[in-house]
């Protein structure tokens, strides 16, 4: 099933994830002195982990396609699919503690605890996303909580290891905690851009199906936070029915949205939290972050 998931050996080739967040620790890593087999084990560890999420959110959204291909419970069944994902969690924190062979006792632990404290973030943020799909409002506030800790959690994990990785003292390692997570929220927002407007060949997954499903993703959430109008108010009234929309349903969402602007907006709220990425990252790696978006766009 892990094969599989990965897309190796006979499951294979397939669409690949494009690696973000190792790619963020090593970039990191790299740009603060550390050599690169002193951050693969733990770049190896974050991808592991995020791929145990991804197991287990398609059978929390009930999706049936991932990267353009038919999710793991959606094969093999949720039962053993939840088993699959247990094993990738087990095992990335195995793979993080081969660190010790570069790293001192302390400072592993430091990275074991950093990695563990970012896996219970990601389960609030997902309790809280489940939640809301059964909430009659959500505001910009929550969404912002919750993506806080869904997305920009894992991703400030990825940045912070990067520099426990390297010879970073503690300031310098929280320093980079909040630049990950800054451009968490962004790639969140986009990433919300993406449900809605994107194309199967672009995601690897069917668009509109977070509307059809009620979640309150950016564009939204703040759709809804504009004052009343006949556009906001189709929104309102789908996203109040409390059932699944049909494809006719989804399309009227996605026509009011188009509306009142909301795609402009989302994409102005990503840019504001990319602003702290381009003010505070070193060169190095406010041009992998700012790369590493438009390449998750397309």
């Amino acid at each position: 099933m892990l094969l599989y998931h990965f897309g190796f050996g006979k499951y294979g080739p397939a669409k690949r994830g494009k690696r973000l967040r190792p790619g963020l620790l090593l970039c990191v890593a790299g740009a603060q002195g550390a050599a690169i087999e002193d951050a693969l084990d733990a770049a190896a560890a974050i991808e592991i982990l995020h791929n145990y999420s991804l197991v287990h959110d398609d059978i929390e959204d009930n999706d049936e396609l991932r990267r353009g291909r038919r999710t793991v419970w959606a094969v093999y069944g949720i039962p053993q699919a939840l088993n699959a994902g247990d094993a990738l969690c087990a095992i990335s924190f195995l793979v993080l503690t081969n660190s010790i062979a570069h790293h001192s006792d302390e400072r592993v632990l430091r990275m074991v605890r950093a990695l563990h404290e970012a896996h219970a973030t990601m389960c609030d943020g997902q309790s809280m996303d489940l939640a809301y799909e059964r909430a009659g409002e959500v505001d910009l506030a929550a969404y912002s909580r919750m993506i806080e800790a869904k997305t920009a959690a894992l991703f400030g994990a990825s940045s912070q290891l990067g520099a426990l990785c390297a010879p970073c003292d503690g300031e310098a390692v929280l320093r980079y905690r909040e630049l990950g997570r800054a451009f968490g929220m962004a790639f969140q927002i986009r990433d919300d851009v993406l449900g809605i407007w994107g194309t199967l060949d672009a995601t690897g997954k069917v668009s509109g199906n977070d509307i059809a499903r009620r979640k309150w993703t950016f564009p939204v959430v703040w759709a809804l936070a504009q004052p009343p109008s006949p556009a906001r108010d189709r929104i309102a009234a789908a996203y109040a029915r409390g059932e699944t929309l049909d494809n006719a349903a989804v399309g009227a969402v996605v026509d009011a949205l188009d509306e009142l602007g909301a795609r402009d907006a989302a994409n102005q709220a990503a840019a504001g939290h990319l602003a702290v990425v381009e003010r505070h990252a070193v060169r190095q790696v406010r041009e992998f972050l700012l790369s590493s978006l438009e390449l998750a766009s397309t």
